[in-house]
């Protein structure tokens, strides 16, 4: 109804799970990082819980997204049934032929070993994930670790991945489910959304649902949607829709904080039950909020002001930050917001901790373009590493393997890639890797974090991440430690190539002129006519104005910069460089 008022292709805030309003955080990207760990924990139990909204079906999606080839995965959404009718459904899910007996326990669970047993000698693995795997009853609890105890003298046959609301950890901590508990092999918790982050969701659906279209809401106001919605992003989705519902029937451009407040009362109700998800400073504004309406508030802030109290740091802003569904998931999951994640707790084990630590302790938020022409401002110091600037220091952390940095250069784009050489590994998830020895020319001309490659001792080849460059400095990044250097100091230090990944058009070969596909034709025709260049002339004429326009060789073929620039213009999700001061 109001997209278009706004200037917005589609509504920025729906809860239906669009998988190009995605938003995967550092959080996100740690618990998914997890449960592909656990596919290779040799059985058990891998247990993900977190608030209604936080995220855990976009993890879940991730997750199922990227289970490896030899994965056979059966996956519940409805777990509220006895143990027989579990063992039903998952036979059914597997494709096993349902026993002649049935209704006996004991013949669903030969069947269901039969099956393991089989594909175990095939090297396959069986993964069984259940959603919603707070409703299971402690008796079908006890039954799943049962299935557990299916097993080789190598390993056991069958992992099951528990996802649930924060209740499930309380179910699986009771004395009489010790023997569970022992077998989880890793585990996390997703909370609510940070003050940062909200910021982050809220300017990466909008430049998703319109790129050139004009900021809606002030820094003041998402800090409102924040205090209001407690950072949970489905809270957020319904709290900003309807926010600039209001904005449209009023008229106005952007929504003021009095419509946010109106939109929270008509949503929510009166008295909001979010504080529980915001940290110290955030919750305790809100709890003030939480006691009446807006006179209390008011007279409350006051004597705040008057008695020269601190004021919580809500205004410091923070970058945007940027993907498909499996049907299943999406079917179950039709209420839930395509985003989520925050500042977490992760209760998995130190063991577990340090196994995943390669795969996601380095992933710094990935970043969208901002919605407004301004550059995108920097984390808050609570959440981006602290900078150093030293060279040597740098050059001692920095990953010999390229590979390695590779990893996590793709947990940017929301893919965790594993072992394998790492471009074909990505290429499953229609990513593509680009290799440049433009220097700081390409770079800047593609605005997106990569790899360079740095002299190390010896003339070893090192590696570490670029995520933000100015004009005097750049920001490299390996593990959770970031070096500010300024550019001549990087020049001595960098061979001047540069890697990245890129997402690629349906029908792209690697080496072919995008064009000589039916395919990719037909998609290159959006986002040329997009970016101001529409029918009228040859396809190669277009491509070759398009060059043009952006400083690009013109050479009428849509080849890998031509295409990643067009990516941009089309709104796909592609993490960008930040620009830091």
């Amino acid at each position: 109804m109001y997209a278009p008022f706004f200037g917005f292709s589609k509504e920025p805030f729906s809860i239906a799970p669009d998988p190009r309003f995605l938003y995967m955080s550092e959080q996100h990207r740690e618990a998914l990082a997890h449960l592909l760990y656990g596919l290779g924990g040799g059985g058990g139990f891998v247990l993900l819980t977190g608030e209604v909204g936080a995220g855990k079906t976009t993890v879940c999606r991730c997750f199922l997204e990227q289970v490896p080839a030899h994965c056979t995965v059966a996956y519940v959404f409805n777990p509220k049934l006895t143990a027989i009718e579990l063992l039903q459904t998952v036979c059914g899910e597997f494709g096993i032929t349902p026993p002649a007996q049935s209704a006996s326990v004991k013949a669903h669970v030969d069947a269901l070993n039969s099956f393991l047993l089989a594909a175990h000698a095939q090297g396959r693995q069986a993964v069984l994930v259940i959603d919603e795997a707070q409703s299971l009853s402690p008796d079908v609890l006890e039954q799943l670790r049962l299935l557990t105890n299916l097993e080789t003298a190598e390993r056991k046959l069958l992992q099951i991945v528990l996802i649930g609301q924060p209740e499930l950890r309380d179910m699986v901590a009771r004395p009489e489910l010790e023997q569970l508990a022992q077998r989880i092999t890793a585990r996390f918790h997703l909370g609510a959304l940070s003050l940062p982050q909200t910021q982050h969701y809220i300017s990466h659906r909008l430049s998703v649902a319109g790129p050139s279209a004009a900021a809606p809401f002030s820094t003041k106001v998402m800090a409102r949607i924040h205090a209001l919605s407690g950072g949970v992003p489905r809270r957020i989705n319904l709290l900003a829709d309807r926010a600039l519902l209001g904005a449209y029937a009023q008229g106005q451009q952007r929504a003021e904080r009095r419509t946010v407040d109106q939109a929270a009362r008509e949503v929510f109700g009166s008295a909001p039950r979010a504080a529980r998800a915001l940290g110290p400073g955030a919750s305790a504004v809100f709890e003030v909020f939480a006691v009446s309406v807006a006179g209390v508030v008011l007279a409350a802030l006051a004597l705040v002001v008057l008695a020269g109290g601190a004021w919580p740091r809500w205004w410091a802003t923070a970058p945007a930050e940027p993907s498909r569904a499996v049907a299943a998931v999406q079917a179950s999951a039709a209420g839930s917001a395509a985003a989520s994640s925050s500042t977490s707790t992760s209760t998995s084990t130190s063991t577990v901790a340090a196994a995943v630590s390669a795969a996601s302790a380095a992933a710094a938020p990935a970043t969208t373009a901002p919605t407004t022409a301004a550059a995108t401002p920097p984390a808050s110091a609570a959440a981006a590493p602290v900078a150093e600037a030293d060279a040597t220091a740098l050059l001692a952390a920095a990953y010999r393997q390229s590979a390695t940095a590779w990893r996590e250069l793709a947990l940017r784009w929301n893919v965790a890639i594993g072992e394998g050489e790492p471009c074909a590994t990505a290429a499953q998830a229609q990513l593509a890797c680009f290799r440049s020895a433009g220097g700081l020319a390409v770079v800047r001309q593609l605005a997106r974090p990569g790899l360079l490659t740095l002299q190390g001792p010896g003339g070893a080849p090192l590696y570490a991440l670029l995520v933000a460059l100015n004009d005097s400095q750049a920001t490299l990044q390996v593990g959770q430690r970031r070096f500010v250097l300024p550019l001549p100091m990087l020049v001595g230090l960098w061979r001047g190539d540069f890697a990245t990944f890129w997402r690629t058009p349906p029908g792209w070969r690697e080496g072919a002129d995008a064009s000589a596909d039916a395919t990719t034709r037909a998609w290159l025709a959006a986002p040329l006519a997009a970016a101001g260049f529409g029918p009228g002339a040859a396809l190669a004429q277009r491509v070759w104005a398009f060059q043009l326009a952006q400083g690009l060789p013109p050479d009428g073929r849509a080849g890998p910069m031509t295409l990643m620039r067009l990516n941009r213009s089309a709104g796909v999700a592609e993490p960008r460089l930040l620009v830091e001061p």
